[in-house]
């Protein structure tokens, strides 16, 4: 084989897989308000994708800080809030949510992440529908 494809090969291998598989992917959040009219279908950017993590089948033999498992998490991220129409007077219309810039593969900060996996909720609307772009 070509000394310069199995370099490459491995050069890929070793950096590749935490560099190009945790990356800003698009999504739809959908919010709504039981006092509004209306159900807001929001476009955003979520940070998405593979990390790779230590087996834990060794975890008598290890330390704890060895066996904490990195997910694909953000690295920079900004919030931009969206008015959901068909709100009366007395309701605040407004979501804020966040979106991704950058991703890295680290540990979960709770700060700004839901590291917990909860039962799988349902994301659709139960209202009419409005489209945000933003």
């Amino acid at each position: 084989m070509n000394p310069f494809f199995v370099m490459s090969l491995l050069f890929g291998l070793t950096f590749g897989q935490t560099a190009s598989l945790c990356a800003p992917s698009e999504y739809t959040i959908h919010v709504e308000k039981r006092e509004c009219a209306y159900c807001l279908a929001i476009n955003t950017t979520i940070c998405a994708g593979f990390c790779m993590t230590r087996d834990s089948n060794g975890k008598k033999l290890l330390l704890k800080s060895a066996l904490s498992q990195n997910v694909c998490t953000y690295k920079e991220m900004l919030y931009q809030t969206a008015l959901i129409p068909g709100c009366p007077h007395h309701t605040i219309p407004y979501y804020s949510y966040p979106v991704a810039i950058s991703c890295k593969c680290g540990k979960c900060n709770t700060d700004y992440s839901d590291c917990v996996h909860e039962k799988v909720r349902t994301n659709y609307c139960t209202k009419p529908q409005k489209l945000c772009n933003m």
